[in-house]
């Protein structure tokens, strides 16, 4: 039986508890015949000879997340509903299946792990119900963080910044950091999201006045510079460190914002927006994040057919990937003058939400149903 320590974090002071990740035994099964199965699976070629492969996962629920604790990307976490928690030590080929070793499988299926980040081998985790974990050590212990109920809106991003250090986002557009591995936070901004709105009557932003809900699609980029949709679509925000308050912008389309990210994490690339029917564009270089003003967007052509584009990655200054509604998946090689279908990748079982690359020749498409394709 493969173990993990588990502790708890409470009244600043690290306690031990009988809590263990471990492997239920039929997943251990399963991963014992990981090599027979993998190889069962179809590969969906792409032009330039590499090609994306569905990896076989002893789990069937919505994956939201991956990350890697190592440079070459080796040893690696993903997680997801259901109390979805796996661990690959091959980059991402074969992936072991860790549970709540003192939870009863009815709690365990009430834990929905939406986001995980390290920074070397300090990692963190957060999730719902609202669940904060803090590994130092690559994730061969955990230690639960303690989360305020006093908290404004619900954790959806946190950024490892290394040396007990991170960066932690709500859904109400609270920003906090800790510098002692989550025993206090310090907030950033000094009012919610929805206060800024409703106090700015006169933004311009249309929609934003009696602000009432929450963000979504909460982006990062390596810089600490942020990007927030609101719930409706029909407006965005922006926040960069030193800004005591988010800047709302209003969107310069009739049709309401599905997702936002910024071209290769690079503030200095500018960012990128996709909305609900299909439409894609990208802002100029290097916006200026202090103005007032919206920035402005150019729209790239891409026919989709009507289905909402769900995220990008700009894997480099040409290369393009996107995802859409009903599993489809469109590259361009050309900065996206021309694009090309992936085929095959539509008749999967399971809808997809997200693509990552963690380098520039490794990436990863997550989905429902335990869905996840790899790319080398």
């Amino acid at each position: 039986t493969f173990l993990l320590n588990v502790k708890c974090l409470s009244n600043n002071k690290f306690e031990n508890h009988s809590n263990f990740f471990k492997i239920n035994r039929t997943k251990f099964i399963n991963y014992l015949l990981y090599p027979t199965l993998t190889s069962l699976y179809p590969k969906f070629t792409h032009a330039n000879t590499t090609s994306w492969t569905k990896v076989d996962l002893p789990v069937d629920s919505v994956l939201f997340d991956i990350e890697f604790t190592d440079p070459e990307c080796k040893h690696g976490w993903l997680v997801g509903s259901k109390g979805t928690f796996l661990e690959t030590d091959d980059g991402g080929n074969t992936w072991v299946p860790r549970t709540f070793a003192n939870l009863d499988p009815d709690e365990e299926l009430t834990y929905r792990f939406e986001n995980i980040s390290f920074e070397g081998q300090e990692g963190w985790v957060i999730g719902k119900p609202a669940i904060i974990l803090y590994t130092k050590d690559g994730g061969k212990t955990w230690f639960r963080v303690p989360v305020s109920p006093k908290l404004p809106g619900e954790p959806c991003l946190i950024k490892a910044l290394g040396s007990e250090s991170a960066e932690l986002t709500t859904t109400s557009g609270a920003i906090y950091v800790t510098n002692n591995a989550g025993r206090n936070w310090k907030a950033q901004v000094k009012e919610t999201i929805d206060s800024t709105l409703n106090r700015t009557i006169s933004s311009g932003v249309s929609g934003a006045s009696y602000f009432t809900g929450n963000v979504i699609n909460v982006i990062r980029n390596s810089e600490g510079k942020y990007l927030a949709i609101s719930s409706r679509g029909n407006f965005y925000l922006t926040w960069e460190p030193g800004q005591d308050f988010w800047i709302p912008r209003a969107r310069e389309t009739s049709r309401r914002i599905q997702s936002m990210g910024f071209i290769q994490n690079d503030n200095q690339k500018g960012i990128w927006m996709s909305t609900r029917g299909g439409g894609l564009s990208v802002s100029t270089k290097n916006f200026d994040f202090e103005s007032i003003s919206s920035f402005n967007f150019e729209n790239i052509d891409i026919k989709t057919g009507g289905y909402g584009i769900l995220d990008a990655a700009f894997v480099n200054d040409k290369d393009i990937w996107i995802i859409c509604g009903g599993g489809i998946v469109y590259n361009s090689t050309d900065k996206g003058k021309n694009w090309t279908k992936v085929d095959g990748i539509d008749k999967l079982s399971g809808n997809l939400y997200k693509i990552k690359f963690v380098n520039n020749n490794k990436g990863f498409i997550l989905g429902s149903n335990g869905l996840l394709l790899r790319y080398q």
